[in-house]
C-alpha cells in the first residue's frame, strides 16, 4: 500500500495525500510525508523517543494540531522524526503517539525544504473503500 503521494494543487506550497487502513496509520503516514518534504527520512535514525498528545474538535483540526506539534520539535529542538506509533481516539478527537528520531546532523541529513506550518487550506479527511485519505497542504 502506498503511504502518501505528493499532489500538484498549489503553486507556492507543498500538497500531499496520505493513506491508511485505519486512522492510526493515516496520521502516521501524514507525519512521515511531512518530514519527507524536509529530509530523506530513511537517513533519520531512531535515537530520541518522545511521547506526544494532541486534541482537536474534528479530524481535520486533530491532523492540523498533530503536524504542527511535530513541527514545534523540529523548530525548537532541531529534531527530525521518521517513526510514528500513533493511536487516535475518534470519539474524543485525541491522539497519542510515540515518535522516534534524532537531532539534525548536517553530516548525515541533507535538508530539503523547510516547512513553516501545516495549514487548514483545502485540508480534508475521508474514508473511501475502507481506506482513510487525508489531503494536507504545507506552508513552505
Amino acid at each position: 500500500m502506498k503511504k502518501y503521494n505528493f499532489i500538484d494543487i498549489t503553486t507556492a506550497d507543498v500538497a500531499y495525500e496520505a493513506y491508511g487502513r485505519d486512522l492510526n496509520e493515516l496520521f502516521s503516514n501524514a507525519a512521515l510525508a511531512m518530514f519527507e518534504v524536509m529530509v530523506e527520512t530513511d537517513t533519520v535514525s531512531c535515537i530520541v523517543k518522545k511521547k506526544v498528545s494532541v486534541r482537536g474538535e474534528d479530524l481535520e483540526s486533530l491532523m492540523f494540531n498533530w503536524l504542527n506539534e511535530l513541527l514545534y520539535f523540529y523548530g525548537a529542538e532541531n529534531m527530525l522524526f521518521s517513526k510514528f506509533e500513533v493511536s487516535v481516539d475518534i470519539k474524543k478527537y485525541e491522539l497519542t503517539a510515540k515518535i522516534c528520531g534524532e537531532k539534525i546532523n548536517p553530516k548525515r541529513h541533507e535538508l530539503k525544504t523547510e516547512v513553516k506550518a501545516a495549514t487548514y487550506h483545502k485540508m480534508k479527511i475521508w474514508n473511501k473503500n475502507n481506506m482513510w485519505i487525508a489531503r494536507v497542504i504545507l506552508d513552505i
